[in-house]
C-alpha cells in the first residue's frame, strides 16, 4: 500500500508540470499561428504591391502579341528587383526592361521610382536619350531620399530601352544589359553585340547617347528579352542555363506564340534549376503579329438567282 501511495502521491506531484506543458504548447501554438498569419499578410501586401507596379501586360498591343512574367529569388514571395514594360505612344511602342541590384522588398522602392518615370516619359520624350535621361533623374532623386547608411543607397540598374516603330524599326539603348535575341525563322540570335553603356546610377551618362539600329523587326519575328538572373541559373552541377540553345530549339520548333516561347523559356529554366532561381529572373517575349497572312475559308460560289445572266 505504501509503494502505491507513493506513485499516487508522485503522479499527483506531476501535474502541476504537465498543466505548464500544455499551457505552453498552447502559448507556443497560437504565437505559431500569429506568425504565419502576419506572414501570409505581409506576402499579400507585397504581392498587391508588386502587382500594381509590376502590371500585367496586355496580350496584344499594336500589332504586337506579349507576353512576360518573374520568378523572385525570395523563397515564397513574388517580389523581385526585375521590371519591364511595354507601352504603345505616338512615338512608337516603347519598351523596357531592367534589373536592380539586389531582390526583394528592398529593390521594390527603385522599381517604383524607374517604372513610374518611364510610364510618363515613354509618352513626352521625342526621343529614346531622353527618356533615359528622365529616368537617370528618376533613380537620382529616389537614391537621395535614401539615409546615407542604408545598404541600398546606392542602387543601379541595368535597362534596356526599345522603340518600336510601326515600320517595324528597332532602336535601343542599352546600360549594361543583356542584348535580348531574335528569333527568325528557324533561328535564334542576339540582336547586338555592341558593348553596352554603364548600368544606370553606376556612372553619369555620357553628353552624347546615340541609340543602336537594330534593323527591323519584321513581321512573324519574336524579340526575347531577359535579365542576368536567367543565363546565371546554374544546376545542381554548377552549369549555367544553356539560354541561346533553348532558343535555337524554340525557334526549330517552328512558329509559336509569345506565351508559347515565354512557356518554352520558364519550363527548360526550371527543369534546369531543379527549384527558384537564387536571382530574380524575368523574361518578356514581343512578337510581331502586324500583317501576318491569315488564312482565309473558301466558301463555294452562289449561283445567281433566277434563269440566267440577261
Amino acid at each position: 500500500m505504501a509503494m502505491i501511495r507513493t506513485r499516487a502521491g508522485t503522479r499527483r506531484g506531476m501535474r502541476p508540470g504537465a498543466v505548464f506543458l500544455a499551457v505552453g504548447t498552447g502559448i507556443v501554438l497560437h504565437a505559431r499561428r500569429t506568425i504565419l498569419h502576419e506572414l501570409r499578410r505581409a506576402r499579400a501586401v507585397a504581392g498587391a504591391a508588386q502587382n500594381a507596379l509590376l502590371r500585367p501586360l496586355p496580350p496584344h498591343l499594336a500589332g504586337l502579341g506579349l507576353a512576360a512574367a518573374q520568378l523572385s529569388a525570395d523563397r515564397g514571395a513574388a517580389v523581385g528587383g526585375d521590371l519591364y514594360e511595354v507601352i504603345a505612344t505616338e512615338h512608337g511602342v516603347r519598351v523596357v526592361m531592367g534589373d536592380v541590384r539586389g531582390h526583394g522588398l528592398a529593390a521594390l522602392g527603385t522599381v517604383a521610382a524607374v517604372l513610374g518615370s518611364f510610364r510618363e516619359a515613354a509618352h513626352d520624350e521625342p526621343g529614346l536619350p531622353g527618356v533615359l535621361r528622365r529616368l537617370e533623374r528618376a533613380l537620382a532623386r529616389h537614391q537621395r531620399t535614401r539615409e546615407p547608411h542604408h545598404p541600398a543607397a546606392e542602387d543601379f540598374v541595368t535597362l534596356l530601352l526599345l522603340e518600336i516603330a510601326d515600320d517595324g524599326r528597332l532602336e535601343a539603348l542599352n546600360c549594361g544589359h543583356p542584348w535580348p535575341h531574335r528569333l527568325r525563322g528557324r533561328r535564334a540570335e542576339p540582336v547586338s553585340t555592341a558593348g553596352p553603356l554603364p548600368p544606370l546610377g553606376a556612372f553619369p551618362l555620357p553628353y552624347e547617347l546615340p541609340t543602336a539600329d537594330l534593323g527591323r523587326h519584321l513581321p512573324g519575328d519574336t524579340l526575347v528579352l531577359y535579365t542576368d538572373g536567367v543565363v546565371d541559373a546554374r544546376d545542381a552541377r554548377g552549369r549555367f542555363f544553356p539560354l541561346p540553345s533553348v532558343l535555337a530549339e524554340v525557334a526549330r520548333a517552328g512558329p509559336l506564340s509569345a506565351r508559347a516561347v515565354l512557356r518554352a523559356v520558364f519550363a527548360a529554366l526550371l527543369r534546369h534549376t531543379g527549384h527558384r532561381p537564387r536571382d530574380d529572373a524575368a523574361v518578356l517575349v514581343i512578337r510581331n503579329d502586324r500583317d501576318l497572312p491569315r488564312p482565309t475559308r473558301t466558301r463555294p460560289r452562289r449561283r445567281p438567282s433566277g434563269d440566267g445572266p440577261r
